[in-house]
C-alpha cells in the first residue's frame, strides 16, 4: 500500500535504515491529528518492508515535539469540543474515545522493527511519552523532557502509565508525573529515560551507528521475535510463560536457514547473509497472544 501523502513527517530508507522525521519546525514539531495518521501508516510500513531493518525517529529544527498542538487553546483536550472532526471521531468507541497518542504507542510497541529515537531538543507531553515504546532512546545535550499533563489539568497519555514506570521506576515515574516539570537531558540519562547523551551533531551519526549494528550483524525474524518476547514478557506473571515462548522460539529458529547461516558464516568467518524474512519467514505460533480490544 502506497503511503499517504506525508505534511507532518518526513521518511527515507537508505541501506536498511528507515528514518521518520517528526517535521513541523516552526511549531516545534507539535503534534496533531495528522502527525497521528502518518505515524501509524509509517510504521505500516516499516512493518512491511523487508528491506528496513531499524528505524530512527527524530525531529526537524531544534526541537523533537513539543507536545499536543495548542492551537485549539482551552477546548484542546474537550472531545465534545470537537464534534464533527472526522478524524476525532475515527477514534470514538460507543461512548469513550480513543486517546490519539496511545494508538501510536501501541502500533510502535507491535512494530517488527527496532525503533531507535534521536531526541534532538524539547520533547514534552506526548512528545516524550510517544518515545517511551522506542527501544532506545538517544539524547542530545540540549534535549529537555516534560511528563506536564498536572500543570494543563489532564493526566498521563499513550499508555504512559504502563511504560513509564518499566523504564524508570514508580517512584521516578510519580515525581516527574505528579510534579510536571520540565527536566534536562542529565536527569533523563541518570534516571534511565535515555541511553546515551550526545552533543547536537553527533546525535543522528550515534543513532545510525546503533542502527547499523543491528542492521548489519543480525536475523531480522529474531530481532522481530526478540522485540516482542521482551516487551511482552516484561509484563508476564511468572517466568514459565517466558519459557514457553522462549522453547518454541527456539525450536522453530533452530531449525531456519537463518540458524544454518548464521553458524556457518561464523564458522567460515564471514558475514551473514540470512535469508528470512518478516514478511513471510514469522514462526507459526506467532503471535502467540490475544490482542485486547478497546473497550
Amino acid at each position: 500500500m502506497a503511503l499517504p501523502t506525508l505534511e507532518t513527517t518526513q521518511y527515507s530508507v537508505d541501506q536498511g535504515i528507515a528514518t521518520i522525521t517528526l517535521n513541523r519546525p516552526d511549531r516545534l514539531n507539535a503534534y496533531n491529528a495528522k502527525m497521528r495518521e502518518e505515524l501509524l501508516a509509517l510504521f505500516d510500513e516499516t512493518d512491511a518492508d523487508d528491506n528496513v531493518k531499524a528505524v530512527v525517529i527524530t525531529g526537524a529544527g531544534r526541537g523533537f515535539c513539543a507536545g499536543a498542538d495548542l492551537a485549539s487553546g482551552g477546548s484542546t483536550f474537550d472531545r465534545n469540543a470537537q464534534s464533527g472532526d472526522l478524524s476525532r471521531e475515527s477514534l470514538r468507541v460507543g461512548d469513550v474515545y480513543r486517546d490519539g497518542g496511545g494508538t501510536n504507542t501501541l502500533r510502535i510497541y507491535e512494530s517488527l522493527k527496532p525503533v531507535i529515537g534521536a531526541i534532538n531538543g524539547p520533547a514534552v507531553g506526548i512528545g516524550a511519552t510517544m518515545q517511551l515504546p522506542m527501544d532506545f532512546r538517544l539524547a542530545s545535550t540540549q534535549a529537555k523532557f516534560g511528563f506536564v499533563f498536572a500543570r494543563r489539568g489532564i493526566t498521563m497519555e499513550a499508555a504512559s502509565s504502563w511504560f513509564l514506570p518499566r523504564l524508570v521506576g514508580m517512584q521516578t515515574a510519580m515525581e516527574w508525573c505528579m510534579t510536571g516539570r520540565v527536566f534536562g537531558a542529565e536527569e533523563a540519562l541518570q534516571k534511565g529515560l535515555v541511553r546515551s547523551l550526545h552533543e547536537p551533531d553527533d546525535l543522528l551519526p550515534a543513532a545510525y551507528e546503533l542502527a547499523r549494528e543491528i542492521a548489519d550483524n543480525t536475523a531480522p525474524v529474531s530481532v522481530a521475535l526478540t522485540r516482542q518476547m521482551l516487551w511482552r514478557m516484561s509484563a508476564a506473571p511468572h517466568p514459565m510463560y517466558a519459557h514457553r515462548i522462549d522453547s518454541r522460539s527456539i525450536q522453530a529458529r533452530g531449525e531456519s536457514a537463518d540458524a544454518k547461516e548464521g553458524v556457518t558464516s561464523f564458522l567460515e568467518k564471514r558475514p551473514a547473509e540470512f535469508p528470512n524474512k518478516v514478511s513471510t519467514d514469522m514462526p507459526d505460533f506467532f503471535p502467540w497472544w490475544d490482542e485486547p480490544p478497546f473497550e
